[in-house]
């Protein structure tokens, strides 16, 4: 690990509303899948961290969940370790949607973030999607609001502008040392890793007919002699009926489910694993503190 003045290392929080890409933008920046992605609002739910190497230079990304107007209280538990992630960071990195511009969502944050100590950038994202003329005019505007050291056009999908992005973080993160190992892309326990790795695979392939409210948990851990992992896990839904949908027709969905989340689990820890996924029924799961402990979140009282 360098720990020569040479080296620098800083947090960079990532913040927007949901859906404008800030987990395909993190996971394009390590270099590796950290972060789950699906075409589900508010699917990240606590902070994630990536780490990302870069020269000398170590940043520490934190994808936070999307921010909007909370209705609940697991919405008020993800604005709020989002609104937590852009304070505890050295910089931030401000997401919107060239589609969607600078919409009321986008304005209350860039509006919000105006005393936040640190450097901000604007990250345009989905440039892909839009003309480029009005690409210009929305950057304008934006700036005139916040506003911004820098301002970044990119497409996360396609990895388009993002090596700028890395390279301008690099430069500008305070000196001194990592802290973490040279080799570690995140600091997120494997346990909530396959959780949320399955959790993705569930929005995948039910998408709207499960709420987002649902939520997997790793039960058990094994590590058996041949090498291999026993992994048990609970998805928690609200009401039967979801239940029978997660299960499917002779259970053919939730065997489907598995199958997915076990290939990516092992492709993650590079080790055989045997997968058990148990779909569970927990009233009113989202006024259990419990709960969100499990899943990294502060439980709030009102």
């Amino acid at each position: 690990m360098p720990e020569d003045t040479n080296t620098r290392c800083g947090f960079v929080a990532l913040v927007g509303a949901p859906n404008v890409g800030k987990s395909t933008l993190l996971n394009e920046l390590v270099g590796a899948k950290v972060s789950i992605v699906t075409p589900k609002v508010q699917t990240t739910r606590s902070q994630v961290r990536g780490i990302a190497i870069y020269e000398n230079a170590q940043i520490v990304f934190i994808d936070t969940p999307g921010i909007f107007v909370p209705k609940r209280r697991l919405d008020r538990a993800m604005v709020k370790a989002a609104w937590s992630g852009a304070g505890d960071a050295d910089l931030i990195g401000v997401m919107i949607d060239a589609k969607k511009g600078l919409d009321e969502d986008a304005r209350a944050i860039i509006e919000k973030l105006k005393d936040a100590r640190g450097r901000k950038v604007l990250i345009v994202n989905k440039i892909d999607l839009v003309p480029r003329e009005s690409l210009l005019a929305l950057a304008a505007e934006a700036d005139k609001l916040g506003p911004f050291d820098r301002i970044f056009m990119i497409a996360a999908t396609k990895g388009d502008g993002v090596a700028d992005v890395l390279r301008y973080f690099a430069e500008v993160v305070p000196t001194g040392p990592f802290h973490y190992p040279a080799d570690e892309i995140t600091d997120v326990p494997m346990r909530l890793m396959a959780a949320e790795i399955t959790r993705e695979k569930v929005y995948l392939r039910l998408h709207e007919e499960l709420p987002y409210q649902s939520t997997v948990e790793t039960d058990s851990w094994k590590d058996l002699k041949d090498g291999s992992v026993r992994i048990e896990q609970t998805l928690f839904v609200e009401r039967d009926s979801q239940r029978k949908i997660v299960l499917g027709e002779g259970g053919r969905m939730i065997k489907s489910i598995s199958m997915d989340a076990r290939k990516e689990i092992e492709l993650a820890i590079e080790k055989k694993v045997h997968l058990f996924l148990h779909v569970k029924v927990r009233e009113d799961w989202e006024n259990d503190p419990a709960r969100y402990r499990a899943v990294g979140l502060e439980f709030p009282k009102e």
